[in-house]
């Protein structure tokens, strides 16, 4: 039994949300996202709520159920307030800034790095060391983020790379004579 699936998606105010077959899709102040669920479960709007609610009792339709309530619960917090991602630079030279639709990361490569930002996303660069990603679709975020990233990922010894915001680095020791 789904316990995160019974409870009801509230929809705050200035957010709308419309049902059309398996089809929802939430308007509010920064944007509109759709969901297309399964047919293992049901989405019902009532009023200023959004309830999902499974079809049959097998194990896929459980498993569907919670998963289908996450998604729209999700939907609503992108229209609403977005998801952010804050990513931090260390190390030696370690920059990033934005021009135009690029990222440009000096990463201690003989190069730099010049990441294109795709549509859906926002991506500044406060600080020379600071880098922040977001927008309203909170799958586009992380996987923005994570690629970002991907280009030097913090490494044990001396906590060097690109790191989440608060993510802890476990560090190891050097070698010993």
């Amino acid at each position: 039994m789904s316990r995160i699936g019974k409870k009801p998606v509230e929809l705050p105010a200035g957010v709308s949300a419309s049902v059309s077959g398996q089809t929802i899709e939430v308007k509010g102040p920064k944007g509109t996202r759709s969901f297309t669920a399964t047919d293992d479960v049901t989405i019902t709007v009532d009023g200023d709520a959004v309830s999902v609610d499974p079809r049959g009792k097998s194990k896929r339709a459980r498993q569907q159920w919670g998963m289908s309530r996450t998604q729209v619960a999700n939907l609503v917090e992108g229209v609403t307030n977005g998801f952010k991602k804050e990513l931090e630079l260390s190390g030696v030279g370690y920059r990033a800034q934005m021009q135009g639709n690029v990222l440009k990361l000096s990463l201690g490569y003989s190069h730099d790095v010049n990441f294109e930002v795709p549509e859906g996303v926002t991506v500044t660069a406060p600080k020379p060391t600071d880098v922040i990603v977001e927008g309203i679709d909170q799958q586009l975020v992380g996987q923005v983020a994570a690629n970002i990233r991907e280009w030097r990922k913090p490494e044990p010894y001396k906590g060097k790379g690109i790191k989440y915001k608060g993510e802890y680095i476990f560090r190891k020791e050097g070698k010993k004579k």
